[in-house]
């Protein structure tokens, strides 16, 4: 099993299933692109015969590269990983945020993009501050749920915590604020050994992209 990814300071959705096969103990290959400078990605892209993009995940001679898509299929291929939860209606209320994710939160990713390298004070924009709330209000439902003990969403870390990670990078290198329940669930997200593992490799990395690092 190969996990095709970019740069860890940089890349949120190259960390997804990166921390989700760490912390459930899958044992994979990593393969870092630094996709900015060089081309071995699209070198890659053409000869699997998918888009450019990370993550790509190859497994017995098949090819993945849409992050939810590769999450699932770790969910289904090691059930007993826990990487949804058991509970059905959990389980579904931590699908429909994972697609929340997937799928919304536009002004938070686009105007505060991941660097686990920053460290600063942005005032946000309106949108971002929309979806500072919104992410405030799905914390409370996941607090409210009926749901094992436990530091992450849905008690032990699943997928969602997964599709959530650099959310985490987000709000911590921006001195962003959400919610008491959100700053408890960062702290734990922030010390998981995976995490910190991710953490100093990115600071170990040479490659800077300066539109990135310019914001805030």
């Amino acid at each position: 099993m190969r996990l095709h990814i970019a740069y860890k300071n940089y890349s949120s959705w190259s960390l997804r299933p990166w921390i989700a096969m760490k912390v459930a103990g899958i044992e994979f290959e990593e393969n870092l692109l630094p996709f900015a400078h060089g081309d071995e990605l699209a070198k890659l892209g053409a000869r699997l015969g998918v888009p450019a993009k990370v993550p790509m995940l190859e497994v017995d001679g098949r090819v993945l590269w849409e992050s939810l898509a590769i999450l699932e299929y770790l969910a289904e291929r090691y059930p007993e990983r826990g990487l949804w939860p058991a509970d059905a209606g959990l389980r579904a209320l931590a699908r429909c945020a994972a697609a929340e994710m997937h799928s919304g939160f536009t002004a938070l990713r686009t105007n505060c993009p991941m660097n686990c390298r920053a460290s600063k004070q942005m005032t946000p924009s309106a949108a971002v501050e929309a979806d500072l709330r919104r992410l405030a209000e799905l914390w409370a439902r996941f607090e409210a749920a009926d749901k094992p003990t436990g530091d992450f969403l849905c008690g032990a870390f699943s997928n969602v915590d997964a599709m959530y990670a650099p959310v985490m990078w987000r709000v911590r290198g921006y001195g962003l604020a959400v919610s008491p329940a959100f700053a408890r669930w960062a702290e734990a997200v922030y010390a998981l050994p995976a995490m910190r593992e991710w953490e100093a490799a990115a600071q170990a990395e040479s490659w800077t992209m300066p539109e990135y690092d310019a914001v805030g």
